[in-house]
């Protein structure tokens, strides 16, 4: 048994590496893709929107999904879905075929997302430890190797089509060796189901059940609120740094792109720490005292007129942001495990929606105060994400042990 559960904590730590691989890829052939597909930077712009719906729709669609077939099944088709569809972008030649690219390209990456997500609480529960933010770190991970290969591969003049080909056909195949370690569902539900039938209230239980899968509780609801105040912080830090640095310190443009790799590079490193964190203090404390962290970073780089300052709050934001999203994404999982898959995708769906809008809100609000000042809606964020970690407590009571009960 333990073997079978290191087996599939690997399993997942390669869809979360490929996943990050996958979208890197893309993301550092855009500018390529751009000119091959002869559209502005405006256009561009509008047909990303279609890789984040395609994105949202594929979550809501796999998230029951993988609690009726199980992570098992879903994840490597998910994975399969979203490798063959990285090559379209490359193979897109007019607005209409990139847009219809960028649409299935989202949907895969949308379902892989929820999946191995959901797969990941599934390892989290099998360890009863934390280790979910160790899977996070790890798509940042795969993220930089992209960064790696595609510039090798680009100073090669290799066409988006030829590269991204190889990365499908690579994609595919780690799919397809990864998926025979993945665990197998748990029979939560038929085991309830049985207890029930046993008791005398079988048709109660199922019909609890089914009405428990039919609503999201609010507590998840309001999980997804947090996740899209977060998420919308994180998009706020991968679009706006550089031009934070370059347009109001005046920065040299290699010194402003520090920014986001300062920031990057404290939300892996502090994503591979936060599961000890969590283990000794709680996922209500990496919340609340990473929330404010990242708070009181992003105010420092938003006032500081100094650029080795401003370097540091990004750095402080994105090490106090690292481990708020996997507790999130946990605290859903394990709310019910009979519909972990639906409430993963939730929370993941509104706050992807709320990491696409961090550009579309502060664009906006340059126009009536100077972008540093802007980023004090972020800061809010975070100060109502420190404020209601209590969220993340688990409201269900402690089952009773037979001694315990025994006492009673």
């Amino acid at each position: 048994m333990e073997r079978t559960l290191r087996a599939g904590r690997l399993a997942t730590f390669a869809y979360f590496a490929l996943n990050g691989f996958l979208m890197g890829m893309w993301i550092v052939h855009i500018p390529a893709i751009e000119d091959r597909a002869g559209i502005s930077h405006a256009v561009l712009g509008w047909l990303l929107l279609l890789l984040g719906a395609g994105a949202f729709v594929g979550m809501q669609l796999v998230g029951p999904l993988t609690d009726r077939l199980g992570a098992r099944v879903v994840v490597p088709v998910s994975a399969a879905l979203c490798s063959a569809a990285v090559v379209l972008p490359g193979l897109a030649t007019n607005v209409w075929t990139l847009g219809a690219a960028l649409l299935v390209l989202g949907l895969g990456n949308g379902g892989l997302d929820v999946s191995m997500n959901a797969h990941a609480v599934q390892v989290e529960r099998g360890y009863r430890r934390p280790v979910m933010s160790a899977f996070h770190a790890t798509f940042s991970i795969g993220g930089v190797l992209a960064a790696l290969v595609g510039a090798r591969t680009l100073s090669w003049d290799l066409s988006p089509a030829a590269t991204l080909g190889a990365v499908a056909l690579l994609g595919l195949a780690a799919a397809a060796l990864s998926a025979p370690a993945l665990l197998r569902p748990e029979p939560a539900a038929r085991t309830k189901a049985a207890d029930g039938a046993a008791a005398g209230d079988g048709a109660e239980v199922l019909a609890a059940g089914t009405n428990a899968r039919r609503r999201t509780p609010r507590r998840i609801w309001a999980l997804a609120a947090l996740a899209l105040m977060l998420m919308l912080c994180e998009g706020v830090a991968n679009d706006w740094s550089v031009l934070h640095l370059r347009d109001v310190l005046d920065a040299p443009a290699a010194t402003a792109a520090l920014a986001y790799g300062a920031f990057s590079t404290a939300m892996t490193v502090g994503r591979l720490l936060a599961d000890r964190v969590a283990a000794r203090f709680g996922p209500v404390a990496i919340l609340r005292y990473g929330a404010a962290l990242a708070g009181a970073g992003l105010t420092v780089a938003a006032l500081s007129p100094w650029t080795p300052a401003a370097l540091f709050g990004w750095t402080v934001f994105g090490a106090g942001l690292s481990g708020c999203i996997p507790q999130l994404f946990s605290a859903a999982g394990h709310a019910d495990e009979d519909a972990a898959g639906v409430n993963v995708s939730r929370v993941a769906g509104l706050g992807y929606l709320g990491m696409l809008a961090g550009p579309a809100v502060i664009g906006p609000l340059t126009h009536l105060v100077p972008l540093n000042l802007t980023f004090f809606l972020p800061v809010a964020f975070c100060v109502i994400a420190a404020c209601t970690a209590g969220i993340l407590r688990d409201p269900r009571p402690e089952p009773r042990t037979p001694e315990a009960a025994a006492r009673v």
